[in-house]
């Protein structure tokens, strides 16, 4: 299952320390069944005129460590260490997150199984389809209310749900949903908060306190 890390700053940061906390601990995870994050990365960040710039690779996150020292100082970033779930859906980029659209921007991992929704879903794969319940809505409202009705949705038309974890960023607003139905820490998602620096991650990363975000609803930061 992929690993993603979202941090959002008061102040401009240099992300490179965190990116290279992140790659390593991307490296050395695996899942239950002893699956790796090594079919790419991408990452994104916003300029200093609020623009989401992106960078994508089809190497294991942990192998391109040079690149992720390029991404500068930004007061957001989201990162994203991809498993691929089925033979046919490795090495294309375009299925590497994060997934921009505007100012919003989407990171997922999880496993869902005998999914059946009414209408079809615009994407290829799960994550692009749960993106296209969570693009930007010309009607506007809060991520954290769309967040919720998306999740509401996918449990309505799932029969199983073993693991749901989605990050969701506009502007300086994170909205995220975690959900693991065995409880293994592996599939839950941690927080941190200190010094004005706020941040989601898979897996806890050194240099920030992170603790386990509450299972089962949407937090807002």
């Amino acid at each position: 299952m992929c690993r993603f890390l979202i941090v959002r700053s008061v102040a401009l940061f240099d992300p490179r320390i965190l990116l290279a906390e992140f790659a390593e601990m991307a490296r050395l995870s695996r899942s239950p069944d002893g699956d790796r994050q090594a079919d790419g990365w991408g990452a994104a960040w916003r300029d200093p005129t609020g623009e989401w710039k992106t960078l994508k690779s089809l190497r294991p996150i942990w192998e391109d460590k040079p690149a992720l020292a390029d991404i500068p100082a930004t007061r957001m970033f989201a990162a994203h260490a991809r498993s691929a779930s089925f033979p046919d859906q490795k090495e294309i980029l375009e299925y590497n997150q994060p997934f921009v659209v505007g100012s919003r921007a989407f990171v997922f991992n999880g496993m869902i199984k005998r999914v059946s929704f009414p209408r079809p879903l615009e994407g290829r794969i799960g994550a692009q389809k749960i993106w296209s319940l969570l693009k930007p809505d010309p009607r506007g409202g809060p991520i954290e209310e769309a967040l919720g009705i998306a999740v509401r949705e996918i449990g309505s038309h799932s029969r199983e749900i073993p693991a749901l974890n989605i990050g969701l960023v506009e502007d300086d607003r994170i909205a995220v949903y975690c959900h693991g139905a065995d409880g293994l820490p592996y599939y839950r998602l941690r927080i941190a908060e200190q010094d004005g620096t706020a941040a989601i991650c898979s897996e806890p990363l050194p240099s920030l306190p992170f603790r386990l975000l509450p299972a089962g609803s949407v937090v807002a930061l």
